[in-house]
């Protein structure tokens, strides 16, 4: 089984830290992903026969990495689900992009997205409205990166890389929106904020990136 890092975990919600390269749920390359983990987790920790029920509340892209919260119930999935509709699930991403990018901006886009091709496009016509704001923590003049902190107020498919991207700081290692260079892409959401879905607690979760190769960026800085 594979190793699953656990936040936390209680009889209605399990908060577990997605690796890189790994999808969010079962896609055309068949390959392992997280909803076959964590039940697969689950039927072994508590020696449950049969299927086990695990409700998708939000997703991450597959070359991304971080915090995800699943419901272990149809109630918590429900309640979790009208939490993401309503934006009061707060979801904060660090991100290493290329050049030196202002101190804070807030970017307003609208996105559309091309299911044939799984990738998603600046369209003004027709687009859904796409908001975040960032605000760079460091930056390296030597690689010529610049560490930034997201603030996603929408969740559009591949957001992040795209308005990054549309403004000229394309993530590193994003091998769709930016440039072909075959590094891991430097996305990372490392923190959620959400209610808890029975006990109405405010429920806040951080991981940051362990500081291997480009996440060195990292050192130093106070998040």
């Amino acid at each position: 089984m594979n190793k699953l890092e656990v936040l936390y975990e209680d009889n209605h919600i399990i908060v577990v830290v997605k690796p890189f390269n790994i999808p969010t749920q079962e896609d055309s390359s068949k390959d392992i992903d997280m909803l076959t983990i964590i039940k697969d987790y689950i039927k072994e920790k508590y020696n449950k026969p049969g299927n086990v029920y695990l409700g998708l509340v939000h997703r991450l892209d597959r070359p991304a990495s971080g915090v995800m919260v699943f419901a272990k119930t149809s109630k918590a999935a429900s309640r979790l689900s009208d939490e993401v509709r309503n934006r009061t699930i707060k979801k904060t991403y660090l991100a290493v992009v290329h050049g030196k990018t202002k101190d804070t901006e807030k970017l307003v886009d609208y996105i559309s997205k091309d299911s044939k091709t799984n990738s998603s496009y600046i369209d003004k016509k027709s687009g859904k409205e796409s908001i975040l704001t960032y605000t760079r923590l460091k930056y390296d003049e030597k690689e010529d990166l610049s560490l930034i902190k997201v603030d996603l107020e929408t969740g559009r498919h591949h957001q992040i890389r795209l308005q990054m991207s549309n403004i000229g700081h394309a993530l590193y290692g994003d091998q769709r929106y930016g440039l072909q260079d075959k590094k891991q892409l430097a996305l990372y959401a490392y923190k959620l904020e959400f209610i808890h879905p029975v006990t109405k607690e405010k429920m806040t979760f951080l991981n940051v990136p362990k500081c291997t190769s480009v996440w060195k960026i990292l050192e130093g800085v106070d998040i």
